[in-house]
Protein backbone atom coordinates (compact mmCIF):
# COMPACT_ATOMS: atom_id res chain seq x y z
CA UNK A 1 0.00 0.00 0.00
CA UNK A 2 2.72 2.57 0.81
CA UNK A 3 4.92 2.42 -2.40
CA UNK A 4 1.08 2.51 -4.65
CA UNK A 5 0.36 6.16 -2.30
CA UNK A 6 3.91 7.45 -2.54
CA UNK A 7 3.66 6.76 -6.66
CA UNK A 8 0.62 8.58 -6.18
CA UNK A 9 2.11 11.39 -4.85
CA UNK A 10 5.15 11.93 -6.64
CA UNK A 11 2.71 11.58 -10.00
CA UNK A 12 0.55 14.55 -8.44
CA UNK A 13 3.50 16.73 -7.63
CA UNK A 14 4.55 16.05 -11.10
CA UNK A 15 1.89 17.13 -12.89
CA UNK A 16 1.48 20.73 -11.83
CA UNK A 17 5.23 21.10 -12.64
CA UNK A 18 5.02 19.94 -16.34
CA UNK A 19 1.74 22.14 -16.90
CA UNK A 20 3.61 25.11 -15.79
CA UNK A 21 6.66 24.87 -18.11
CA UNK A 22 3.95 23.80 -21.41
CA UNK A 23 1.96 26.91 -20.72
CA UNK A 24 4.93 29.29 -20.81
CA UNK A 25 6.33 27.57 -23.59
CA UNK A 26 3.00 28.31 -26.06
CA UNK A 27 2.97 31.80 -24.58
CA UNK A 28 3.26 34.91 -27.04
CA UNK A 29 6.53 36.83 -26.78
CA UNK A 30 6.07 39.60 -24.40
CA UNK A 31 4.42 43.09 -26.40
CA UNK A 32 8.27 44.72 -24.98
CA UNK A 33 9.84 42.97 -27.99
CA UNK A 34 8.36 44.78 -30.68
CA UNK A 35 10.31 47.79 -29.61
CA UNK A 36 13.74 48.18 -31.68
CA UNK A 37 16.65 50.18 -31.39
CA UNK A 38 17.16 51.96 -34.92
CA UNK A 39 21.25 50.87 -35.53
CA UNK A 40 19.77 47.48 -35.84
CA UNK A 41 16.76 48.15 -38.18
CA UNK A 42 16.46 48.62 -41.34
CA UNK A 43 13.21 49.50 -42.82
CA UNK A 44 12.96 46.94 -45.97
CA UNK A 45 12.95 43.94 -43.25
CA UNK A 46 9.30 45.15 -42.29
CA UNK A 47 7.94 45.52 -45.94
CA UNK A 48 4.70 44.05 -46.19
CA UNK A 49 4.97 42.17 -42.42
CA UNK A 50 4.58 45.72 -39.96
CA UNK A 51 4.01 49.12 -39.77
CA UNK A 52 7.14 50.60 -38.10
CA UNK A 53 6.24 53.75 -35.77
CA UNK A 54 9.79 55.32 -35.90
CA UNK A 55 10.36 57.87 -32.89
CA UNK A 56 13.32 60.35 -33.68
CA UNK A 57 14.97 62.17 -31.09
CA UNK A 58 18.44 64.17 -30.66
CA UNK A 59 19.21 62.20 -27.39
CA UNK A 60 17.13 59.43 -24.99
CA UNK A 61 16.52 62.60 -22.45
CA UNK A 62 14.88 64.61 -24.83
CA UNK A 63 11.42 65.87 -23.04
CA UNK A 64 9.22 64.84 -26.14
CA UNK A 65 10.76 61.31 -26.58
CA UNK A 66 10.62 60.67 -22.75
CA UNK A 67 6.59 61.53 -23.11
CA UNK A 68 5.93 59.96 -26.65
CA UNK A 69 7.69 56.51 -25.24
CA UNK A 70 5.44 56.59 -22.11
CA UNK A 71 2.38 57.07 -24.59
CA UNK A 72 3.47 54.16 -26.61
CA UNK A 73 4.85 51.90 -23.14
CA UNK A 74 1.19 52.31 -21.81
CA UNK A 75 -1.28 50.39 -24.24
CA UNK A 76 1.91 47.85 -26.17
CA UNK A 77 -1.10 45.68 -26.60
CA UNK A 78 -2.85 47.87 -28.92
CA UNK A 79 -0.01 48.56 -30.96
CA UNK A 80 1.25 45.11 -31.51
CA UNK A 81 -2.17 43.93 -32.72
CA UNK A 82 -2.00 46.63 -35.26
CA UNK A 83 1.58 44.80 -36.55
CA UNK A 84 3.41 47.88 -35.56
CA UNK A 85 7.10 47.73 -34.50
CA UNK A 86 8.39 50.84 -32.83
CA UNK A 87 11.66 51.96 -34.07
CA UNK A 88 13.64 53.79 -31.46
CA UNK A 89 16.76 56.29 -32.84
CA UNK A 90 18.35 58.68 -30.35
CA UNK A 91 21.83 59.29 -32.12
CA UNK A 92 21.71 61.59 -34.69
CA UNK A 93 25.51 61.25 -35.06
CA UNK A 94 25.34 57.98 -35.99
CA UNK A 95 23.56 58.32 -39.56
CA UNK A 96 21.60 54.78 -39.16
CA UNK A 97 19.99 53.78 -42.13
CA UNK A 98 16.68 54.62 -40.78
CA UNK A 99 17.85 58.30 -39.89
CA UNK A 100 18.99 58.40 -43.33
CA UNK A 101 15.75 57.53 -45.24
CA UNK A 102 13.82 60.02 -43.13
CA UNK A 103 15.63 62.89 -42.33
CA UNK A 104 14.10 64.52 -38.71
CA UNK A 105 15.16 67.38 -37.52
CA UNK A 106 15.10 67.19 -33.20
CA UNK A 107 11.96 64.84 -32.07
CA UNK A 108 9.74 63.52 -35.01
CA UNK A 109 7.40 60.37 -35.13
CA UNK A 110 7.04 58.74 -38.38
CA UNK A 111 4.90 55.80 -39.35
CA UNK A 112 5.61 53.77 -42.40
CA UNK A 113 2.92 51.84 -43.57
CA UNK A 114 3.23 47.87 -44.51
CA UNK A 115 4.02 48.87 -48.26
CA UNK A 116 7.18 51.03 -47.16
CA UNK A 117 4.90 54.41 -47.62
CA UNK A 118 6.17 56.82 -45.19
CA UNK A 119 2.22 57.82 -44.39
CA UNK A 120 3.21 60.20 -41.69
CA UNK A 121 5.51 62.34 -39.78
CA UNK A 122 4.20 64.10 -36.98
CA UNK A 123 6.73 66.94 -34.71
CA UNK A 124 4.93 66.07 -31.28
CA UNK A 125 4.18 63.11 -29.52
CA UNK A 126 0.93 61.38 -30.23
CA UNK A 127 -0.86 59.36 -28.11
CA UNK A 128 -2.36 55.63 -29.07
CA UNK A 129 -5.92 55.82 -29.47
CA UNK A 130 -4.57 58.91 -32.16
CA UNK A 131 -1.92 56.55 -33.69
CA UNK A 132 -4.20 53.62 -33.96
CA UNK A 133 -7.33 55.66 -35.03
CA UNK A 134 -4.82 56.69 -37.96
CA UNK A 135 -4.05 53.12 -38.60
CA UNK A 136 -7.58 51.69 -38.43
CA UNK A 137 -8.29 54.06 -41.79
CA UNK A 138 -5.84 52.73 -43.93
CA UNK A 139 -7.61 50.60 -46.47
CA UNK A 140 -5.11 47.05 -45.72
CA UNK A 141 -5.95 47.70 -42.00
CA UNK A 142 -9.90 47.58 -42.93
CA UNK A 143 -9.24 44.38 -45.06
CA UNK A 144 -7.44 42.89 -42.35
CA UNK A 145 -9.46 43.30 -39.79
CA UNK A 146 -12.57 42.15 -42.48
CA UNK A 147 -10.37 38.94 -42.90
CA UNK A 148 -9.77 38.48 -38.94
CA UNK A 149 -13.98 38.59 -38.72
CA UNK A 150 -14.11 35.89 -41.26
CA UNK A 151 -15.99 38.81 -43.61
CA UNK A 152 -13.15 38.87 -46.46
CA UNK A 153 -14.10 37.47 -49.82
Amino acid sequence: MKPILSLVFTSLLAFPLTAQETSSVETEPAPESIVIDGADADLKQFLWKNRPLVVFADSPNDPQFVRQMNLLMDDLEELSERDVVIVTDTDPGANTSVRTALRPRGFMLALIVKDGTIYLRKPSPWSVREITRTIDKLPLREQEIEERRGLGN
